[in-house]
């Protein structure tokens, strides 16, 4: 072969593997890839920074981020921590390194605690498994509540100080569940998605400040999202999937199934409850792998699934909002599959995500939580064995390459 000829036959060759490559990445893409643009995030591996007084953080359970853009988060401290991880509260002491951190933090953009606080304490009643954090355009924090006994949720200052209590604590009746015994443990606790007062393990709260109202997914054991005046406590509407009347007696079929219509209640837990600017309501129905999005008088408008094969623990977990004017973009935690999922608000169609299983910076394990700041970046909280914080850096938004991202690590790095 003549070098003129090899030379236009490497140049045919790498003409033919440049679209291979292009059409392999295309088959990555959206399918309106050619106007997909979507935010793009890096982790920042040194955010936040490290904890004081051998503090460790157990499973990470809520994320949110005020109107200063102080970022708080709610964990599970001792009760989620092996005896190697609090040594130091043990008797006798067992070695010089940890204790758990209170269950309420706050950090500041450079990543320093600022606030540190939660527990039990008198005139209420502390969640026997916190779930959930929100923190309110006043500056008021709300904490959910979805330990087994747990039928209500709190509200608090910024400097921990007791404000509230909504329902109490072991007011559904209990079934036996072994040789007649009733104590914790060897109970469970009915539903009852009618009450007009307590609840049921809820999992999430968000505040309609100018309206005075709190919404709750509720929850673990409800089917409903329930609407309760801020002041007074009164129960003020609720509703179940697609607007409908809560029945807890519905019988589901089995998850994951494609050849089943989607179940007409919430499959549950209800996970999430988050606003948009437009009053637009969404919500988490975890296990069933949806979103589905009212009005703020529960009027069903739409519904999308996410990963819909997938079983357990399901995959919406929880929903953040985009920070630009039109909030054009919802962020999706899947903890399951252990990614987050950037979808447009509109159509509710998925863009792209980013995020794999693993314990390394820009990596999930079991991811509960997201939340956004006034800058676009995104927190996560990882509940389980994940037990942390972590943010992602905006990058803006650029033409969308692939699906699936993997992990943001810094591209200079």
């Amino acid at each position: 072969m003549m070098k003129g000829q090899r030379l236009i036959l490497i140049a045919v060759v790498a003409t033919v593997l440049v679209g291979a490559i292009w059409v392999g990445s295309a088959a990555l893409r959206p399918a309106n890839a050619a106007e997909a643009v979507a935010p793009r995030f890096e982790v920042d591996p040194f955010w936040p920074k490290p904890l004081p007084d051998n503090w460790r953080l157990g499973s990470s359970i809520g994320v949110a981020v005020d109107s200063d853009d102080l970022v708080w988060m709610i964990h599970r401290g001792s009760m989620t921590l092996n005896r190697n991880e609090r040594a130091l509260e043990l008797d006798p002491v067992e070695g010089t390194c940890c204790r758990a951190a209170p269950p309420v933090l706050a950090f500041d953009q450079e990543g320093n605690l600022v606030h540190a606080w939660g527990g039990p304490g008198p005139g209420y009643d502390w969640p026997e498994s916190n779930h959930g954090i929100h923190v309110d355009d006043e500056g008021f924090v709300w904490i959910a509540a979805n330990g087994d006994r747990d039928s209500h949720f709190l509200k608090f200052t910024k400097e921990g100080e007791f404000v509230a209590q909504f329902g109490e604590p072991m007011s559904r009746e209990p079934v036996v569940r072994r040789n007649g015994d009733t104590s914790y443990g060897d109970t469970t606790y009915l539903p009852n998605s009618h009450d007009p007062v307590n609840f049921a393990e809820p999992a999430k709260l968000w505040v309609d400040a100018p309206a005075n109202e709190v919404y709750v997914a509720d929850g673990y054991v409800n089917r409903r999202v329930a609407v309760v005046d801020t002041e007074t406590g009164e129960m003020k509407r609720y509703w179940g999937a697609y607007g409908n009347r809560p029945d807890d007696d519905y019988q589901f079929g089995p998850a994951g199934r494609d050849d089943q219509d989607p179940p007409p209640q919430f499959r549950g837990p209800v996970h999430c409850v988050t606003i948009a600017h437009d009053g637009r309501v969404y919500v988490c129905d975890r296990e069933a792998n949806r979103v589905q999005v009212f009005t703020k008088q529960g009027e069903f408008l739409q519904e999308a699934f996410f990963a819909p094969r997938t079983l357990r623990s399901g995959a919406v977990w929880d929903i953040a909002l985009s920070r630009d004017a039109e909030q054009r973009y919802l962020y999706i935690a899947d903890g399951v599959n252990e990614k987050i999922r950037v979808v447009e608000r509109e159509t509710l169609q998925e863009i792209t995500n980013f995020g794999a299983g693993g314990r390394q910076p820009g990596q999930f394990y079991g991811v509960h939580n997201v939340a956004s700041d006034s800058n676009g970046n995104l927190y996560t909280t990882e509940t389980y064995e994940g037990k942390r914080l972590q943010r992602f850096l905006f990058q803006g938004v650029e033409p969308v390459e692939a699906l699936e991202q993997g992990t943001p690590w810094p591209r200079n790095n």
